[in-house]
């Protein structure tokens, strides 16, 4: 939530005015005082009423609780509503706060932090275009954003970007084990693992090609990429790769159920 809020006060974005939160821990809102200016207050109620857009950025089992004191005002200003509560689908969010609501749900995941976040939103109906391009830039500041029309693909978008950079960690855990077993320092495995994720996916945003072909690209004939894929393949590593996604995405299900 405080990096949304940094990146809301961005280059063309809204000034700390425009602003209030609320949040129980008085920590947080010091800090969002302090660091950005930005008014506060401990009733999520006062926060909300006469708001243009209600951001819910709290914990799936928290919202519940959250939702009973805010109902009321919701239901009377009829503002944009905004929830990134992970699994808590927007047929919920309408038996808390009215099916006369715009509703969005988002799903950012945890590289949010430090303003790199894939995040995917889908609304109900009451959803303006108006209302849709806010949300998309509220998000696009802290990474990249995409909307999706169907809500029941918000179960893919969690099983690949919202648990995804778990992958990735999970990646460069096993490249530094396996460094580390081929005699290179900790130090100097962790390094040479982090750097090179960092730099592939760099180097991807930038490029044009597809993945696929810049993997081929770095994979010459007979050499060392290719007996590494070799292995990774006949491992059966890109089917690894889909039931992980499935599984999650049948998680996801399974909760918001």
């Amino acid at each position: 939530p405080i990096r949304l809020v940094a990146g809301a006060l961005g280059p063309g974005g809204y000034r700390a005015s425009q602003l209030i939160a609320a949040d129980p821990n008085a920590a947080s809102l010091r800090m969002l005082e302090d660091r950005h200016g930005v008014r506060t207050c401990e009733d999520n109620a006062m926060a909300a009423s006469r708001a243009r857009v209600v951001l819910l950025a709290t914990k799936p089992q928290v919202l519940p609780a959250a939702a009973e004191g805010l109902a009321a005002v919701i239901q009377r200003d009829a503002p944009l509503v905004i929830s990134i509560a992970a699994g808590i689908g927007l047929a919920q969010l309408a038996e808390w706060f009215g099916t006369g609501v715009a509703l969005i749900r988002a799903m950012p995941n945890t590289p949010a932090l430090i303003g790199e976040a894939a995040t995917g939103l889908c609304g109900n109906s009451r959803v303006s275009t108006d209302d849709r391009d806010l949300a998309l830039n509220l998000f696009a500041a802290v990474g990249v954003a995409h909307w999706v029309d169907d809500e029941s693909l918000m179960d893919a978008i969690t099983a690949v970007s919202g648990s995804g950079p778990a992958y990735f960690f999970y990646l460069s855990e096993a490249l530094e084990a396996a460094a580390l077993q081929q005699g290179l320092p900790p130090e100097v495995a962790r390094s040479l693992a982090l750097q090179t994720a960092y730099g592939a996916a760099a180097m991807a945003r930038q490029e044009p090609h597809s993945a696929a072909e810049l993997r081929r690209r770095v994979t010459s004939p007979g050499g060392t990429t290719e007996a590494a894929i070799g292995a990774l393949e006949s491992g059966g590593f890109k089917n690894l790769v889909q039931q992980a996604v499935e599984a999650a995405a049948k998680r996801s299900k399974e909760l918001a159920g």
